[in-house]
């Protein structure tokens, strides 16, 4: 995998003080926001772009509240947040519009990625295993409550996983239920 790695950048931030690092791989730049007091151990939050969420504030998911606290708590806590560039489970931003426009006609998150052609998940996580060893981090306190996450972390030591549960909303109940019952996340 050839991966571009950045320098270094200071980030201050509404969430504390960071340091940044972009890794490009392909196509796709990914960013690391870490504490100024990174742990051996850090609680690690692996975050998937959402342009809907995390900048514009849409309630169809949780994506904002999650990177929000993830941050908070890595600030707090001496932790990392790898923010990866996998746009609408990384079906890219117009086909999660287009999941968007099904979902406004009844159907669930799984369906409607299903009925434009795309597993219910298309995201790869390869880069978090490569990112964690650039950064010297052999084990984590991983921040998720996605199986696939836990599953494709390799050669790094999960010694915790730590639930990321947000309360929900009239808008993202059935999202967040689909995620638990068909998507097998642990709440």
């Amino acid at each position: 995998m050839n991966i571009e790695i950045s320098e270094v950048a200071n980030l201050p931030s509404r969430f504390g003080s960071f340091k940044v690092k972009a890794f490009k791989e392909g196509h796709k730049e990914h960013l690391v926001i870490y504490s100024e007091k990174l742990e051996k151990r850090p609680i690690v939050r692996i975050h998937s772009e959402c342009l809907t969420g995390d900048a514009i504030g849409s309630l169809k998911c949780d994506c904002r509240d999650q990177l929000e606290y993830a941050l908070k708590l890595a600030n707090a806590s001496g932790g990392m947040v790898i923010y990866l560039r996998q746009e609408g489970r990384n079906i890219g931003l117009l086909n999660k519009i287009n999941a968007y426009a099904l979902q406004d006609k009844g159907f669930d998150t799984i369906q409607a990625n299903h009925q434009l052609g795309f597993r219910a998940d298309e995201r790869t996580y390869e880069i978090v295993t490569t990112i964690l060893e650039h950064f010297g981090i052999e084990e984590i306190r991983l921040l998720t409550n996605n199986p696939d996450k836990i599953n494709s972390i390799n050669k790094i030591k999960i010694i915790e996983r730590i639930p990321i549960v947000m309360e929900p909303n009239v808008h993202n109940q059935e999202y967040i239920n689909v995620k638990k019952v068909q998507m097998g996340h642990l709440f």
